[in-house]
């Protein structure tokens, strides 16, 4: 292939899953129906939360933006694979592709802030009590969640700004269903080493900064819980962090997985499946995570819907 460009790139091609006609209506019906569940329970989320006075405390304004985040996240790559094995064209232009990855690391990174807002939030909860509501003003909570949007834009401009740097070759083939960076980088026909530093650099830091935040916050919160003398309380208290653990579980789990299966296998299709447990369903098990044992998203749901 020869050296190009970027000017001279107008479309880039992404192979997906399969080119198998019947795979690919049983691939488009899966992954149509896990969005209209990831839009549909993330929205009922949202819905509950606004609707019902009393969610209105940080912990649920918090949970109300992590599920629009989850949303909009899902909705950078999902919408456009399922538009393109519906046309049988498997093409993205070379702006919508970065435009793609831009959005997807605002959504990712406002994700990965949140959780560990949220998690400084039970800290608050469980450690002080006491100053719970003075601490955890509205102002303080709009605050934080900005912080987390501009943090993750100035992230992603980063991103995209080192691989608008790169020059690339005149045919571009991405063996999967989005533009997934590392996929992206490796297609470069110029040095990459810079880029790759610097990717390497705020992935760490903007990764395992909230990462570590989290560790800490749970590491004064199990203290805390186990002085509790009732059993009753200890059970409330450790409850309110379940739901939020196992989203954390997940998230990072998940991510650590498509970070191996890029830099360990050489096949595409695993590194394809593991983005779709990245992207597709830890966004859409999180409202269940949230509602299955929550009592109070469970009556807010039901006074959602006329019951009772």
């Amino acid at each position: 292939m020869e050296p190009g460009n970027n000017t001279g790139i107008s479309e880039i091609l992404l192979l997906g899953f399969s080119e198998d006609p019947e795979q690919q209506s049983l691939i488009f019906g899966h992954f149509l129906s896990m969005y209209l569940v990831t839009v549909l329970g993330n929205l009922l989320i949202i819905l509950a939360t606004v609707s019902d006075s009393h969610l209105h405390t940080p912990m649920y304004f918090f949970l109300s933006n992590l599920s629009f985040v989850d949303t909009c996240f899902t909705s950078t790559t999902i919408p456009k694979m399922l538009v393109n094995i519906q046309t049988q064209r498997k093409t993205i232009t070379y702006a919508g592709c970065i435009t793609q990855m831009c959005f997807f690391f605002i959504f990712i990174e406002v994700d990965n802030f949140l959780l560990t807002v949220m998690a400084y939030d039970r800290y608050v909860a469980i450690c002080h009590p006491l100053h719970y509501t003075a601490l955890m003003t509205p102002q303080l909570c709009g605050l934080l969640v900005l912080v987390c949007w501009v943090l993750s834009l100035l992230h992603a401009l980063i991103q995209s700004f080192m691989v608008l740097s790169l020059s690339f070759c005149t045919h571009l083939e991405i063996p999967h269903f989005s533009c997934e960076l590392n996929q992206v980088v490796q297609l470069a026909c110029s040095d990459t080493l810079i880029s790759d530093l610097v990717r390497y650099f705020v992935t760490v830091l903007l990764g395992g900064g909230p990462l570590a935040g989290i560790l800490y916050s749970y590491s004064k919160i199990v203290p805390s819980i186990c002085t509790i003398s009732s059993a009753q309380g200890r059970y409330k208290a450790f409850s309110t962090c379940a739901s939020h653990l196992s989203v954390v579980f997940f998230f990072y789990g998940t991510g650590l997985g498509v970070y191996l299966s890029s830099g360990t296998t050489h096949s595409p299709h695993s590194s394809a499946t593991a983005s779709v447990m990245y992207t597709v369903v830890t966004p859409m098990l999180n409202p269940f995570i949230y509602s299955v044992r929550n009592k109070d998203v469970k009556r807010a749901l039901r006074r959602l819907f006329g019951r009772k």
